[in-house]
């Protein structure tokens, strides 16, 4: 075992708010890592903690799986990630964030008006997006992803 405290697959669960079969799933797909007892139980390092809140923050700014992979994947093997390492990695989100907000302040800003979703079953869309001219910009909700009627 690793001089770093271990922790159970059920403390790891009961600590990050992620329930144990996400943690086996973040396990099989690489995205964290277990010691096994000789019993082949899961036994994980304190600073899985940190890794699991990573995944979950990344997650909810918008980042893919694949994208949180490859951002951990950056990370140094040998040793528990420092702040330095962190503040790194995270500050590669700043753009994506940046776009999200811009999102939902679009998203506060014109959610009761038209939103360009192509659905033409109000009586505004007949007046916003006659004939479905936001289909032309691209599939979803144009309006909310940026685009304006002009655009068409």
């Amino acid at each position: 075992m690793s001089a770093e405290p271990v922790l159970t697959i059920g403390e790891v669960a009961e600590r990050s708010g992620v329930a144990a079969s996400g943690l086996r799933y973040y396990e099989s797909i690489g995205l964290i890592s277990s010691i096994r007892t000789s019993g082949n139980q899961r036994r994980y390092v304190r600073s899985t903690l940190r890794r699991v809140a990573f995944i979950r923050t990344a997650a909810h700014v918008g980042l893919t799986l694949e994208e949180i992979r490859e951002a951990l994947a950056t990370l140094p093997s040998g040793r528990t990630p420092t702040k330095r390492d962190w503040t790194r990695l995270s500050r590669s989100w700043r753009g994506r964030l940046e776009e999200r907000i811009s999102e939902l302040v679009r998203l506060r800003d014109d959610l009761d008006s038209c939103i360009g979703c192509g659905c033409l079953s109000l009586q505004t869309c007949r007046l916003s997006n006659p004939g479905d001219r936001a289909a032309r910009l691209g599939p979803g909700p144009r309006y909310l992803l940026g685009d304006r009627p002009s655009d068409t």
